[in-house]
């Protein structure tokens, strides 16, 4: 039978004591200013429509000079473009690419955010699932808001009621017979 003798290797109190200042300084750098990444996965989604490539593939992008956009990819690969070109394909793309989810949640709960502040309403929790929440006046429930899949504001004063469907968020608001504050 084989025996292997283990001998404990001798730990330099400086390599020690340098490893330790390492993750610290990694700390606090951290700490201090914390890397965020700053494109979004929708930029991400359109730079990859451009230029032919998964999403998850881009690292960033940046302009050099002025002249030259440059889209690092996360193996180390760069790709360069004239700024002019690529400025229209971006248009050219945004204008085709459907939303997600959680950019049309977004928008909406913005467009939710400002009719409450015009009407001076509160709303409940919003179901993210299917987008829809409860209205509140002076802390009392006026009805339901929400956004359906045909792409229309609905509203109902009441939880089992029949809903009514409109264009517009400030209209699903108005049929609740909620009206704008009046400047005294």
């Amino acid at each position: 039978m084989t025996y292997i003798a283990h001998t404990q290797q001798p730990v330099d109190a400086q390599d020690l004591a340098q490893a330790e200042l390492a993750q610290y300084m990694n700390q606090q750098a951290q700490a201090v200013a914390p890397t965020a990444d700053p494109l979004t996965s929708r930029d991400r989604r359109i730079i990859a429509e451009i230029i032919e490539v998964e999403a998850e593939s881009i690292r960033t992008i940046w302009l050099d000079a002025g002249v030259t956009v440059w889209v690092q990819l996360v193996d180390g690969g760069r790709l360069p473009f004239d700024r002019n070109w690529f400025a229209k394909r971006v248009a050219e793309v945004k204008a085709t690419l459907p939303e997600t989810p959680r950019e049309r949640n977004d928008h909406l709960s913005d467009e939710l955010e400002v009719a409450c502040h015009r009407y001076g309403l509160t709303h409940g929790e919003i179901d993210w699932l299917s987008f829809s929440t409860t209205l509140y006046l002076n802390n009392r429930r006026v009805g339901f808001v929400g956004y359906n899949r045909a792409e229309q504001w609905y509203s109902r004063q009441r939880p089992l009621g029949g809903s009514r469907t409109t264009d517009s968020i400030d209209a699903a608001i108005a049929l609740l017979g909620i009206r704008q504050p009046v400047a005294a």
